[in-house]
């Protein structure tokens, strides 16, 4: 067999958080929205629950979305895993995927392409995170009088 699988169904659920409740609900339409305009992925079907106060929290929504698509190639799947960051996705059919050598490796590509991304966003931010320390124990220490004035 060295055909690759085609029509694969999923369900992803999506969770967000915040306020107010109403934003919520139109942040995952436009989610939804989204998804189903991906290149060659379908949504076949949402359900979008009633935001509610987060566990001792009165000042925070929380809610989740339901969303079954049908993506032509598991490389679609994947890709919508990384964008949309789904908090479970479950592959309902077909049964058994077939995949070449070739999907996996556009598959592992993508993933390496997307962690290397994440990767320099951290290091951007860790430097980041130092220069801002510098200077605020510079200002910190001219406050004190410890610094030396220019």
């Amino acid at each position: 067999m060295d055909k690759e699988t085609t029509g694969i169904r999923a369900v992803m659920i999506l969770e967000i958080i915040g306020r107010p409740a109403e934003h919520l609900v139109s942040t995952l339409e436009d989610f939804i929205k989204k998804i189903g305009e991906e290149k060659k992925t379908q949504v076949i079907s949402k359900k979008i629950a009633e935001p509610i106060f987060m566990k001792d929290s009165k000042e925070f929504y929380a809610t989740h979305a339901e969303v079954e698509v049908e993506v032509e190639e598991v490389l679609y799947l994947a890709m919508l895993m990384f964008k949309y960051m789904p908090a479970h996705i479950e592959i309902i059919s077909p049964e058994l995927i077939a995949l070449t050598n070739n999907g996996w490796s556009e598959i592992l590509s993508e993933l390496t392409r997307r962690l290397h991304s994440y990767d320099e966003v951290a290091r951007i931010l860790q430097n980041e995170k130092i220069i801002l320390e510098n200077k605020l124990k510079e200002v910190m220490e001219m406050k004190t009088g410890k610094g030396k004035k220019k």
